[in-house]
């Protein structure tokens, strides 16, 4: 049986992912900070599909609750093949706008709760050789600052932090066969009644700028991050992949 933790899976792309990977021999540990309904409903998609779901709960940005998600899992289904890191949120405060404890929050959130995932799941997927897989989800705010795009200043640092923490862990459980990569998603359509970092208003003006002229579909990044968890991938390793709709070109 292939086990999977999937973070911030209660909605939007960890979600679409869980659902993406559900089936028959698999086991699908679903993260949510506090949207338990979110996550039951998850669950009972991942059931149907023949998965067996676990749902596991905590606040990313605290000390010991990724090390602990991790413990869940394994203490649920006896080990831990692959590991998605999506939880996250977006700040839009530049710098002078932007406190001291708005930008620990961000590093917290995703940075450290990456570092922390990352090294609790470490000897899982050396164990599991060429089916360990991490996969960090980013964003295109880590890569794009052209004129007329919005920054996200915290949000870009904390996803850069990711991507590098990716590429030195990749580089040192290679030899094991198992693979450290990132997604980095553009816009990205959000769930009903979900969190918007860009104002309704502004999202047709957003999409002008996207080459493909439209927000990406969630199971449009759910789709590369089982591909990049899947034996496809196994020589895909310390990578960061685009899903943007070109625009980063």
């Amino acid at each position: 049986m292939r086990v999977f933790l999937i973070t911030g899976a209660s909605s939007g792309i960890g979600a679409a992912t869980a659902r993406a990977v559900a089936a028959p021999q698999t086991a699908i540990a679903i993260h949510t900070r506090k949207n338990r309904d979110g996550a039951e409903r998850v669950a009972q998609a991942v059931g149907d599909a023949g998965a067996q779901p676990l749902i596991v709960e905590g606040d990313l940005a605290q000390p010991g609750t990724a090390t602990r998600l991790i413990e869940e899992t394994a203490a649920r289904f006896g080990h831990v093949d692959a590991v998605v890191s999506n939880a996250g949120f977006a700040d839009r405060r530049l710098i002078g706008e932007i406190d001291r404890a708005g930008w620990d929050a961000s590093l917290a959130a995703m940075t450290s709760a990456f570092f922390e995932l990352a090294t609790a799941a470490k000897p899982w997927l050396i164990k599991a050789g060429a089916n360990g897989r991490l996969v960090g989800v980013s964003s295109f705010v880590a890569h794009a600052f052209a004129r007329g795009l919005m920054t996200f200043p915290s949000s870009a640092a904390a996803k850069a932090g990711m991507e590098a923490l990716a590429k030195a862990l990749a580089a040192d459980i290679a030899a094991s066969g198992a693979t450290v990569n990132c997604v980095a998603p553009g816009f990205v359509e959000k769930d009903p009644g979900g969190h918007i970092a860009v104002p309704r208003e502004r999202m047709a003006k957003v999409s002008e700028s996207i080459p493909m002229g439209r927000y990406a579909r969630t199971a449009e990044i759910a789709a590369v991050i089982a591909f990049l968890c899947s034996p496809a991938a196994s020589y895909v390793t310390g990578q960061t992949i685009h899903v943007n709709g070109g625009l980063t070109l």
